[in-house]
């Protein structure tokens, strides 16, 4: 049996232990047998509440059965912002981190296993609130705002609240494959896994929302034509300004370049159109204006660290198809 300890403290955020705890149970149900087993660990004997009340029973790392310890997970919680993040459980982590083979973050649950030391010179990534808060807190650590979840060694970190259940599936999927894996998200009606490094938001949520009313309409018009021509000039032509002017005021409302703007959105309707059509990889590239297959797939590797095919595959649910698309 692989032994999970589950690090709750008070104010942590239910979610983070209770989505990986269930893929876990549900991964006994699909291997029937007892293959994971959750202990949950705090800085003290007994009762420890979650921010939303629900209170659960705690053992200390010095209470638990001996031997090694399969993985560690760290829960979040707006408790672990404070400055600096509760010594009494940072303690826990180091005493734990020596007899595990793993240990994972859900959330905030990042800024313990930076504060303990285990996230020096690794990739990590945490909720997209509290990335910048992290970088700039630990410049040692090379921080991911846009991941899922990431795979750092033995050290794994994901994003907030329910990306701990795709963190769980990938736990779950490096243990047993992913077939195993796949019945889990089926069983929890949940994806199989979202990639990694598949972006924590669409780019107009992530885009600061403008000030200007022409801009807020150039915005929605960029996300809604990815095939138009959504060059700097012809952009600023759209909205009656010169092109130097119109970068700087776009930039400075919305926080992200033009030029990137438009690149992220088209990335976002490639994207939804390998969701939900059977079209081509060409039809695809055309329609989302990247232009050519191969720029469709190097445009996935480095946004998403998977291909266009395997992107599909996850989470493909037809809904339509273009008109006039051979398959």
């Amino acid at each position: 049996m692989k032994r999970i300890a589950a690090v709750a403290y008070d104010g942590f955020q239910l979610l983070d232990l209770a989505g990986p705890a269930d893929v876990f149970d549900v991964a006994n149900q699909v291997l029937g047998r007892q293959a994971y087993g959750v202990e949950i660990v705090g800085v003290h004997s007994g009762r420890v509440r979650a921010g939303n009340g629900v209170a659960l029973y705690a053992v200390t790392p010095d209470e638990l059965p001996p031997g090694r310890i399969d993985t560690v997970v760290v829960a979040g919680g707006t408790a672990l912002l404070e400055d600096p993040v509760d010594q009494a459980v940072v303690d826990a982590i180091v005493a734990l981190a020596t007899r595990a083979d793993r240990v994972a973050s859900v959330c905030t649950g990042a800024f313990v296993l930076a504060a303990a030391g285990l996230l020096t010179r690794r990739r990590a990534t945490t909720h997209w609130l509290a990335t910048d808060r992290l970088a700039r807190a630990h410049p040692d650590i090379e921080v991911e705002p846009d991941a899922i979840y990431i795979r750092d060694g033995n050290i794994w970190t994901s994003a907030g609240v329910t990306a701990g259940i795709d963190l769980a599936l990938a736990l779950v999927a490096a243990d047993y494959g992913h077939d195993v894996a796949r019945v889990v998200a089926s069983g929890l009606v949940v994806y199989l896994q979202r990639p990694g490094g598949q972006s924590q938001f669409s780019t107009a949520l992530r885009a600061r929302p403008p000030a200007s009313e022409a801009l807020r309409e150039l915005q929605v018009y960029i996300d809604a034509n990815p095939a138009a021509d959504l060059g700097v000039a012809a952009l600023a032509e759209r909205i009656g300004m010169s092109p130097r002017h119109f970068t700087r005021v776009f930039t400075a409302q919305l926080g992200i370049a033009p030029g990137r703007y438009v690149e992220r959105s088209r990335a976002d309707a490639a994207r939804r159109l390998l969701e939900t059509t059977d079209a081509t990889h060409e039809w695809i590239a055309r329609a989302s204006g990247i232009g050519s297959p191969e720029s469709l797939y190097r445009v996935f590797r480095r946004r998403w660290s998977v291909s266009p095919g395997t992107y599909r595959r996850m989470f493909h649910t037809p809904a339509h198809n273009p008109p006039h698309e051979s398959h």
